[in-house]
Parts: structure tokens; C-alpha cells; sequence
């Protein structure tokens, strides 16, 4: 791909090059003119000259014979030949005052006739004559726009180099990074057209160091929080295999079973968190029925509310649709409705609420169980957060990953305190 340097220089030296051929046009036909008008009154003041001068026949005026480009002759008033310059010349047999074109010889002459008392005075030029004189003139006022072309070129060249300056900078400055270095590019003395390419560049840069600051965290506090159950799975093998008769080891496996399921379920919330991270805006948002996926969200944690005695409803229209990613949103309600029923106490109750308003839907879910205290609600969506329900077995990244989806939607969460008892989350998604 050319340069910009080089396509700027050459785009610009053309245009100038254009306008110097107009404006080179409009002088040289401009000098024409004046050289003909010079030549014209060249004539005259030769025919003004000879009028007043007494003549006699064969009389001579000092003109050059061997320079024939001006040509003179004299009448009487009764039409006798009183003088001619140039005998070789072809003669003009009739006189019109003033200027005239005249073709004589197979030629064409440019005349100026002038009558006087007693004589009238012809002067003539070869028109060809005139014309060469007048181009050659013409031509030579060209001669510095002509020799200035190649200075242009070179000063072209040096400002547009000039200007790029900064752009090479920024170059230099991104090539000399590596991977790790996410600092801002020095926007310092740039030009309007690459500010803002720099700020765009600088705006990502921002958004990649929170990303990679927010994966480095997350990558930390999992492997942190995967030694607990992993270690617990182990001690329990290790009862199973010390296990003295057959109840303690049914118990024994219960419990290891248990442990499995837990660092199965912190396994998967931990993938999901992974594919929801709260810098993603790559998931393209198509129209989508909430109600439908409410209710595979439902299909999904049936059987573990099943178990837990814990009553589910579902309140709303039977088909609302959002702007939604269809996978994103499922993960979205799977999780809020994970969380009612794993903190609901066994044989509570969950809503599900769905509300189709002018300018939003509003998805709402309550549970009976303890709920979350106020000055706590700012703190559940941070990752792996439990607060102080002690005795479940969550991961502390429900709601994280519930926010983190929100955001990439546009939605907002609210939460507040449900009719049953326990905690209300309310996810309001834009129309």
C-alpha cells in the first residue's frame, strides 16, 4: 500500500501542477494579447511617423531589405505609388483606414492604413511573423512558473514529511512495546486529524489493562478457591478408604459425592465467569423471547428445587422479546434462580416475574429465604463475595456473573427486599 506521505505529495503535486497549467494558459494568452496590441501599436506609430515626412519617388525611409517584417507604402491622394519599402513584397491595391487583415502572396498581413491631407500611408506585418514574435514572448514570461515546478515538488515533499512527524512518532512509540506494556500513548502535540485515532488507541489500551488486570484477579482468587473443595474431596477419599464397616463407608461416600457435586458446580461457575467477563461487548444482540428462556431456565434447576421441597412460579406474559445474546441471558436467569433456590430454606417459595413495560422489560426474581442486609448489596457482585450465608454451598459467583451479563446487555439490577421475605433482584433490560 503507498504511503501517505507519498500519495499526499503526489496528489498535492498535481493539483499544483494543474493550477499552474491554468494559470500558465490564462498568461500566455493574456501575453499574446498584449504582444498583438504592442505590435498594432507598433504599426501606428510607424504610419504616424511617415505623415508629415516629404517624399519623392523612389524615395527611401532607411528600412532593412533584409528585413522584411515590416512592410511600407505610400500613396498620393490620386493613387500614384509614392514609395514601397520592399519591392519583392506583393503589393496591397487597396487601402481600408485603420487596422485590417489582409491576404496578399499567400500570405496573411496585419495592416494599418493612414490617409493624410495629399498621401496615404499603408504599414504592414506578416501575421505569421507576429504571431512567432508574440509566442516567443509569451513563452519566456512562462520561464519561472516553468523553472519553479521541480522547488515546488521538493518543498511538497518536505512539508508533507513535516506534517507526519507526529504520526511516525506514535509508530516508533507503539512498535518499541511488548505485550505487557499497556501505558497510554503521549497525545502531545498531534494534529486534529490523528488525536482522535490516538485517544481511540489510548481508550483501548485502557480497557485491555482493566481486562488483563481483571483476568489476572480472577485467575488468582480461583485457583484460591479451588483448593478448598479440591482439598476437601481428598480428605474425604481418603475416609472412604479408612472407612472401618459399611455405614461409615455409605457416610463417608456421601459426603464425598457432596464434595464432588460442589467442586463440580465452582468448576462450572467459574468457566462461565471466565466467558462473562464484564469487558466483553462482543456478543451481538438479536431479538429474543425472555418468557421462553425463563422457562428452560426453570426446566433447568427443577429437579434441584425438587429436591429441596422449594415451590417455583411464574408470573408474566407468554412471549416478551428483547434485544438479547440468547446463551448469555439463559446463563443470566439460570443463575439468578440458582441462587433463590440453593439460599431458600427447604420448602420456601420462588417467583418468577416477568414485566412488559413502554420502555423496558423487567425480569424480577424473589425468593423467601434470608435475603441480603443493605449494606452488603453493594458487595455481592463482586466475585467469589458470600457474605454471611454461612452453611451453602455456593460459589460467591452467581451474582457476579449475573452483573457482568446485565452489563453487556445495557440492563441494570436492582435489588430490594421481595414480598416472601427474602431477597428481590430485579434486571431491567432496555426496549
Amino acid at each position: 500500500m503507498t504511503s501517505i506521505r507519498t500519495r499526499l505529495s503526489a496528489l498535492l503535486f498535481l493539483a499544483a501542477i494543474l493550477t499552474a497549467l491554468v494559470i500558465g494558459v490564462v498568461t500566455y494568452r493574456e501575453a499574446l494579447k498584449q504582444n498583438e496590441e504592442l505590435f498594432d501599436y507598433q504599426l501606428r506609430q510607424i504610419a504616424l511617423s511617415l505623415r508629415d515626412q516629404g517624399v519623392a519617388p523612389g524615395q527611401a525611409f532607411g528600412f532593412d531589405e533584409d528585413m522584411p517584417d515590416v512592410v511600407v507604402q505610400i500613396w498620393t491622394a490620386n493613387g500614384a505609388m509614392l514609395y514601397l519599402s520592399h519591392p519583392g513584397n506583393p503589393l496591397f491595391t487597396r487601402a481600408m483606414l485603420g487596422y485590417t487583415d489582409i491576404r496578399a502572396g499567400n500570405r496573411l498581413w496585419r495592416v494599418y492604413s493612414l490617409a493624410t491631407h495629399d498621401r496615404i500611408i499603408q504599414v504592414a506585418q506578416p501575421f505569421d511573423l507576429r504571431r512567432g514574435l508574440a509566442a516567443s514572448a509569451a513563452l519566456r514570461s512562462l520561464t519561472p512558473l516553468l523553472a519553479f515546478a521541480p522547488l515546488m515538488a521538493l518543498l511538497i515533499w518536505w512539508l508533507v514529511g513535516s506534517s507526519m512527524r507526529p504520526l511516525r512518532r506514535v509508530v516508533r512509540e507503539v512498535e518499541q512495546r511488548d505485550a505487557h506494556s499497556l501505558e497510554q500513548v503521549a497525545e502531545f502535540d498531534l494534529p486534529d486529524e490523528i488525536a482522535p485515532m490516538v485517544k481511540a488507541l489510548n481508550s483501548l489500551l485502557q480497557r485491555l489493562q482493566r481486562a488483563f488486570a481483571s483476568q489476572h484477579a480472577f485467575v488468582a482468587d480461583a485457583a484460591h478457591e479451588l483448593r478448598s473443595p479440591l482439598t476437601a474431596v481428598q480428605l474425604q477419599l481418603q475416609l472412604l478408604e479408612r472407612a472401618p464397616d459399611e455405614a461409615a463407608k455409605e457416610a463417608a461416600l456421601a459426603k464425598l459425592h457432596e464434595g464432588v457435586n460442589r467442586a463440580t458446580h465452582l468448576i462450572e461457575q467459574l468457566l462461565t465467569a471466565a466467558q462473562t467477563d464484564p469487558n466483553d461487548r462482543s456478543a451481538a444482540l438479536k431479538p429474543v423471547d425472555l418468557a421462553e428462556l425463563m422457562r428452560q431456565a426453570l426446566s433447568d434447576v427443577f429437579m434441584f428445587a425438587q429436591q429441596r421441597g422449594i415451590d417455583i412460579e411464574q408470573d408474566g406474559p407468554d412471549k416478551v422479546m428483547v434485544g438479547a445474546d440468547a446463551a448469555g441471558l439463559r446463563i443470566l436467569a439460570r443463575n439468578l434462580l440458582d441462587n433463590a433456590v440453593r439460599y431458600t430454606p427447604e420448602g420456601g417459595k420462588v417467583r418468577v416475574g416477568i414485566i412488559d413495560e413502554a420502555s423496558r422489560v423487567v425480569l424480577t426474581v424473589e425468593d423467601s429465604g434470608p435475603g441480603i442486609a443493605d449494606e452488603a448489596r453493594k458487595r455481592v457482585f463482586d466475585r467469589f463475595y458470600r457474605g454471611d450465608s454461612t452453611g451453602q454451598t455456593g460459589s460467591g459467583l452467581g451474582l457476579s456473573i449475573v452483573k457482568n451479563i446485565a452489563d453487556q446487555h445495557g440492563a441494570s439490577i436492582d435489588l430490594g427486599r421481595s414480598v416472601l421475605g427474602g431477597l428481590s433482584v430485579a434486571v431491567n433490560f432496555p426496549k
